[in-house]
């Protein structure tokens, strides 16, 4: 089964075996957020357990 591409850009797998993804609204129109919310967005975040499974098919990962 092949990678989907799109999946491929947006998360990557952890050592654990966990799926890193990055958050939304982070691009633009930023004036109007407080730094600390622009702060926090910019983390990695985790995709939810109901989530996992389908994001690791897109990713053909084991």
């Amino acid at each position: 089964m092949k990678t989907n591409p799109g999946a491929k850009k947006r998360f990557s797998l952890t050592g654990t075996g966990k799926i890193k993804r990055k958050h939304a609204y982070k691009s633009h129109i930023l004036t109007k957020k407080a730094t600390k919310r622009k702060r926090n967005l910019s983390y990695f975040g985790q995709v939810d357990k109901a989530d996992e499974k389908n994001v690791k098919l897109l990713l053909a990962s084991k």
